[in-house]
């Protein structure tokens, strides 16, 4: 579904939940146009909190945001609650499952929306902000308050992502890649849920001699075996410091060729070559890939947050999803998530700026974020405990995951689409015995070299 959503994939915990189961504008109110004034200095009260109370909160107000695999539930209740509490405002909705690209030209032409929510195909967030489209928040975001009166930022999972210093965007939908597992099927079958990689190669075994394949992944689209296995991988074999990855993302001289790397890698080809994957797994896509293992033809599965619910028509009745942010670190090694987020950003040339810092305030909130886990099986970014909801048991896993202090949620991190490819066709050679880990390794630290080259 991510690839579907994002990538047009994920195809991004702390308990992350493998089964978590993861589009007009008018008259702006008297206040100083969004593309000259500093960021958040219109009517900002001397705390910085609620800076949106210091202006009249009414007129035109255009939210832009993706319907895919969440649906627009939330969004329209959300939305209508917020109506309530700024009646004076004219709010228009803009949304589909193709408004990204209905609404490119008005981007592009200089009229935007006033909120953005940066999700499904056709949106590239670092492409928005590398042609200045978004609002720099870096100053606002770090004083604003929610309707609730907590210090915005202290709410969420993953911070705004850094973009050299400055920050544009807030992380919306907080997701996490890791290992899925059918909770009903090990339970009859005695077998133990891995929490370290020796107690992984155990259960793979038992599995194995079962007759039934231990694992199975997305062959055709090599980043759901790269985000759900690998990367955690790096992490724990470099001494749980998640360093690593922003190193392979700023594509650093051997970020791609160390000792945790080289840890990692042989880790993977030990699965290969103990016949723990499904040979369907090839050439095989993502939704075939699920079906196989919801047909309990494998018993584990990297991927995504979205997996439960993009399945969700397909769930057998007594299927249970189970969750592991990782598998790949040592007895007693703390779990790692490797997130992935969608975030919502106001337009550098909104029209109604005041009304847009409002809405975010008014979004953030341990409310806001339980009827989203209710309505879309998936989780906000926002620190909630969903226990006491009607949100799916994969979800409240992996959201005690993220709120453990055995758990590492690395930062939020993107390869340069060239590196990520070559990561790809990588991995898939390993995979099938063509290279070594070495060359991996190799092939790896050539094409980041090419970046740098490039930069």
């Amino acid at each position: 579904m991510r690839k579907a959503l994002t990538k047009s994939t994920a195809l991004g915990m702390a308990s992350l939940l493998c089964a978590l189961s993861l589009a007009g504008c008018g008259a702006a109110p008297a206040a100083k146009p969004a593309d000259t004034a500093k960021p958040g200095e219109a009517a900002k009260p001397a705390d910085g909190a609620k800076p949106a109370e210091g202006a009249k909160i009414a007129g035109d107000f255009e939210i832009q945001y993706f319907v895919g695999g969440y649906g627009d539930s939330w969004w329209k209740e959300v939305i209508g609650e917020f109506q309530k509490k700024y009646p004076d405002l004219k709010i228009k909705q803009s949304a589909s499952s193709q408004i990204n690209d209905q609404m490119k030209p008005r981007w592009i032409q200089g009229n935007p929306p006033d909120i953005v929510y940066i999700d499904g195909a056709g949106s590239n967030e670092t492409q928005m902000v590398k042609d200045d489209q978004l609002m720099d928040i870096s100053d606002w975001v770090k004083a604003a308050k929610n309707v609730d009166g907590d210090k915005l930022t202290d709410q969420l999972i993953a911070p705004p992502q850094d973009y050299n210093g400055k920050h544009y965007t807030v992380p919306l939908v907080f997701g996490s890649w890791g290992t899925f597992y059918d909770e009903a099927l090990f339970k009859k079958n005695g077998w133990t849920v891995p929490t370290d990689w020796d107690s992984f190669l155990a259960t793979s075994e038992k599995i194995k001699a079962s007759g039934m394949n231990p694992y199975i992944h997305t062959g055709k689209y090599p980043y759901y075996i790269v985000g759900g296995l690998l990367n955690s991988g790096f992490v724990s074999e470099n001494s749980d410091n998640p360093q690593i990855l922003k190193d392979q993302e700023a594509a650093k001289e051997k970020a791609f060729k160390n000792d945790a790397v080289a840890k990692t890698l042989q880790k993977l080809a030990d699965m290969r070559d103990k016949g723990y994957f499904d040979n369907a797994s090839f050439g095989i896509n993502h939704t075939d890939s699920q079906m196989l293992f919801l047909q309990r033809k494998d018993a584990m599965i990297p991927n995504g947050l979205w997996l439960e619910n993009e399945m969700k028509k397909d769930v057998p009745a007594d299927f249970k999803f189970g969750f592991m942010p990782s598998v790949m670190q040592k007895p007693g090694g703390k779990s790692i998530a490797i997130p992935y987020t969608s975030n919502i950003a106001i337009a550098k040339k909104a029209k109604n700026p005041e009304a847009a810092k409002a809405f975010v305030q008014f979004i953030f909130t341990k409310k806001a974020a339980i009827r989203w886990a209710e309505q879309t099986g998936a989780i906000m970014n926002v620190k909630a405990d969903l226990e006491a909801t009607s949100a799916s048991g994969v979800v409240k896993t992996a959201m005690k995951y993220f709120n453990s202090s055995n758990t590492i949620v690395a930062p939020v991190f993107k390869l340069n689409a060239d590196l990520e490819q070559a990561e790809s066709d990588a991995t898939i050679a390993l995979l099938q015995k063509k290279i070594t880990p070495d060359e991996w390794m190799d092939r790896m630290e050539k094409a980041a070299a090419k970046v740098r080259g490039s930069k």
